[in-house]
């Protein structure tokens, strides 16, 4: 089995030390040990692989035996992903951190049953960023996903225009994703929509800004469960699995 993933923020030296809540979290939850063997990544693609030195009921004193860091993958991809109803925001962040995905973009589409009002959306936001990182740490990652801002469906649009491919997905398309031949580098970024579905306005803005709609195959998939399924075809496709 692998080691654990824990979060560090300074990785320098060949003795560290894990405190604040990741500390107390592999002292007392993960009950760690003298001897054990720990990974620690700082987010950004350095991995620490550590053994421990000395465990306390706060914190772990590790000793650094190889440090690795990984590039940025390529190409990346981006989920830009329509707020689901209650908490499956936060499984499909889950599930899609574990498959790979590079950046989660939240999108207030017009037909979104769930908006994040003003006054909640730093709360909501955060709990999506939680979930991002849980996740990452879950699948051994040592970069984390990024969580961006809410963004505006001409924020979408902005962003699919940039893009090296830009591919919507949806249920009336001719073409499947499965027959998109991806770039081997820049940004893949591609749309899922609300439970009510895309409205015609936003289609013609993202067709305009030169993305492609595309369908995953013959059943309807939850606007929660489609962007794993979406990232899961893209990173066959790309060769990154």
């Amino acid at each position: 089995m692998s080691p654990p993933v824990f979060l560090a923020d300074d990785l320098g030296g060949d003795r560290v030390t894990l405190g604040g809540a990741e500390g107390r979290h592999a002292a007392t939850v993960k009950r760690l040990r003298p001897g054990e063997r720990v990974d620690l990544t700082d987010g950004a693609g350095l991995l620490a692989e550590c053994v421990v030195v000395t465990a306390d009921r706060a914190s772990l004193t590790l000793d650094v035996l190889a440090r690795h860091h990984q590039p940025a993958p390529e190409p990346r991809l981006v989920v830009v992903q329509a707020l689901p109803k209650g908490d499956r925001g936060e499984l499909a962040v889950e599930t899609m951190t574990e498959v790979g995905v590079d950046e989660i973009v939240p999108w207030a589409a017009s037909r979104c049953v769930t908006q994040w009002r003003p006054e909640r959306r730093e709360k909501a936001l955060g709990r999506w960023r939680g979930a991002a990182r849980e996740a990452a740490k879950q699948a051994r990652r040592s970069r984390l996903p990024e969580v961006a801002e809410l963004a505006t469906t001409s924020q979408v649009t902005e962003r699919l225009a940039a893009a090296g491919a830009g591919l919507v997905l949806h249920e009336e398309a001719t073409g499947p994703l499965s027959a998109v031949r991806p770039p081997a580098t820049g940004e893949i970024v591609i749309v899922v929509g609300p439970e009510g579905g895309i409205t015609e306005d936003e289609l013609a803005a993202f067709a305009a800004a030169g993305a492609q709609t595309v369908r995953l195959g013959p059943t309807v998939l939850r606007t929660s469960t489609a962007g794993v399924a979406a990232a899961s075809v893209l990173l066959a496709a790309t060769g990154r699995w």
